[in-house]
């Protein structure tokens, strides 16, 4: 028994010593018995041949995954699909509901824009036979006048005819006759033009002036049309305190701006102009059209614009002064001549009349980096920047780079001029 048990041990632990030299662990000494038992261990042989099959899948997966939806998921999901469907139908009906009612709305807009239009045209037209009436009116008086100076002419006319006549029958008797005849006749005066009749005209003055009216109404009319729609891109513009030039003094509401020619020292600001005496607005323009005014009727010489953040706020160089850089835009009106400004090249403004410019207007339109300054009141172009390249201003602005500001700059006029001192946003309403 005793050498039994230990050829027993000995063939377990040359068992033992060969799963550890190939490469597996050796089971357990509570294993021996299952061994004996009729289990063996078969080794993983790297060079055997023999195929080595994945084990399967365990039956409960293999239900999961070959098992077909119930009725009652099915039911489900097809309420689900229902409902959503219903949600899509209503969308669908609000969306086409929505489209009908801007048709409406358009055509709503549409005939109350015909309305005032037309109320202009009846106004125009009642204004017109007016003007036609009091013209006839004029004419009916000074023919009445007229025909009145020509009945007394005829009736002079007449008693010369008459005249005429009688001399000629007396002609035509015998001298004899003649001589017996002669203390018939009287002689007839002749008749002078009155000097009344010279003024006996149309009221051509009265005419002259109402045509020069109407001239004026056409010429404001035109422009309050053209106006019409750049107050619709109207918006508020603020001056920023801290741009401003120390001798620049803001009004509370930041609008009107005056140089006081010596300003307080005050600290010096990152963003504040030290040199020129320049101011830009709080609020930027990044995108979208916008459209405001500068009163500059009490200021006689200036420079209104617009400018990038990026102007140079230090010095007195050209990279801080509007116009002279690639940064900013600008109209100014120095000794009396208005030019417009970009990258230190100018021209002569066009459309500048006779009478000094009150306002000036900035349109721009972000998106398609459009700039355009007007004579707000005459609503005539000064000058347009587009992305078009022009002899003198030879860079295309295909779209602006930076935020835009609204800017202003007071420049040092001639001796004999008075420094200038003040300018103002003006309030916009498309009222």
């Amino acid at each position: 028994m005793a050498e039994n048990e230990s050829q027993c041990g000995g063939e377990a632990q040359s068992t033992t010593a060969q799963s550890v030299q190939s490469g597996l662990a050796a089971p357990p000494t509570g294993a021996s018995s299952v061994l004996q038992g009729g289990l063996s261990l078969t080794p993983l042989d790297s060079s055997s041949d023999r195929v080595v099959q994945p084990f399967p899948r365990s039956p409960k997966l293999q239900r999961r995954k070959s098992a077909k939806p119930t009725k009652e998921q099915l039911s489900r999901h097809l309420d689900e699909l229902q409902a959503e469907r219903s949600r899509t139908d209503a969308h669908i009906k609000s969306l086409k509901k929505r489209s009908t009612d801007l048709s409406k709305s358009t055509e709503a807009m549409k005939q109350r824009v015909l309305e005032h239009f037309e109320n202009m045209r009846a106004a125009l037209r009642r204004d017109e036979q007016a003007v036609l009436d009091s013209l006839e009116l004029d004419l009916r008086r000074t023919r009445t006048r007229l025909d009145q100076v020509l009945k007394t002419w005829k009736q002079h006319q007449d008693q010369v005819t008459k005249s005429v006549c009688s001399l000629q029958r007396a002609l035509s008797k015998s001298s004899a006759a003649k001589e017996d005849d002669e203390g018939q006749f009287e002689p007839l005066s002749p008749k002078k033009p009155d000097a009344s009749e010279k003024e006996i005209r149309l009221n051509d003055e009265r005419f002259e002036r109402l045509l020069k009216t109407l001239s004026s109404v056409s010429k404001n009319l035109r422009a309050q049309l053209q106006r019409k729609t750049l107050l619709l891109d109207a918006s508020p513009v603020v001056i920023d305190r801290q741009t401003c030039h120390s001798q620049i003094t803001v009004t509370s509401e930041g609008r009107g701006m005056s140089f006081s020619g010596s300003g307080p020292s005050t600290p010096d600001r990152p963003l504040q102009f030290d040199r020129v005496c320049c101011a830009l607005a709080s609020s930027p323009i990044t995108a979208g059209q916008n459209y405001w005014e500068v009163d500059v009727r009490c200021c006689s010489a200036w420079a209104v614009g617009v400018a990038y953040t990026s102007l140079q706020r230090k010095g007195k160089d050209k990279g801080a002064k509007l116009g002279r850089n690639r940064n900013s835009w600008c109209v100014e009106l120095r000794n009396h001549s208005l030019s417009a400004w970009h990258n230190d090249r100018h021209v002569a403004c066009h459309g500048v009349g006779q009478t000094p410019l009150a306002r000036v207007g900035v349109w721009v339109n972000y998106d398609k980096g459009q700039l355009m300054f007007y004579d707000a009141d005459a609503m005539v172009v000064l000058q347009k920047f587009s992305a078009a390249v022009t002899p003198v201003f030879d860079r295309a602005h295909h779209q602006f780079t930076e935020p835009l500001y609204p800017a202003i700059r007071f420049l040092k006029p001639t001796q004999n001029q008075t420094w200038p001192n003040h300018m103002e946003l003006c309030h916009l309403s498309a009222l």
